[in-house]
């Protein structure tokens, strides 16, 4: 956890809450955790899901990791202690969107347990849905697609710290909802997510 430098802070509440806002949206907010390889089809599902939710009238905000690291995280990088930084700034701006009544998807490789599970700890703490996504994919099948060109660079050394390569990716143990994006169609993908948002409440439609 990270450690409160600043001092002489107070939380200051206000009148409007969490409820006020998902009453005036319709639906409940929630953080949609999209976590797997480089390439695994992570942004691919969380836009697929953002343009589905948009057509049925849901407010969501998709929070992808390389956005993220041209902006708020620009002054971190690929090592473990960055990593963690990374993933518990974005935990902490997904709650912001998630106080807001809206649903936040967001795709990180965030390859370390520990680090997705204090994203965790910090919503259940909050009474904050979160759901954690693992976009399963073999890493054969996200070498040979390599949108990026990524593991090109991996394998040639250019690139040090890669997840999957020279650094290791944990892979979810329960997550909530667990697909198979090398077997399964985008459009299959997307419905196994609407059904599970269904079934909790969060979207009626």
């Amino acid at each position: 956890m990270a450690e409160q430098k600043a001092t002489n802070v107070h939380w200051h509440e206000g009148d409007i809450t969490r409820a006020h806002r998902e009453k005036l949206l319709g639906h409940r907010g929630a953080t949609l955790w999209f976590t797997g390889l480089s390439g695994s089809g992570k942004s691919t599902v969380a836009v697929e899901l953002e343009g589905t939710l948009h057509e049925m009238g849901i407010l969501s905000y998709r929070l992808d990791g390389d956005n993220v690291r041209m902006g708020i995280n620009k002054n971190l990088g690929f090592s473990a202690e960055d990593r963690t930084e990374n993933i518990r700034r974005i935990g902490e701006v997904a709650k912001l969107f998630v106080d807001a009544g809206q649903i936040a998807l967001s795709s990180f490789i965030s390859p370390y347990r520990a680090d997705r599970d204090q994203v965790r700890q910090l919503h259940e703490d909050a009474g904050m849905d979160f759901i954690e996504i693992f976009v399963d994919c073999s890493l054969e099948a996200a070498e040979a697609r390599d949108p990026k060109g990524l593991y090109k660079k991996a394998r040639a050394g250019e690139i040090k710290n890669f997840t999957g390569i020279d650094d290791p990716y944990e892979a979810p143990a329960n997550p909530e909802i667990h697909l198979h994006s090398d077997k399964q169609s985008l459009q299959e993908e997307v419905e196994q997510i609407l059904a599970v948002l269904r079934e909790r409440g969060i979207v009626n439609k």
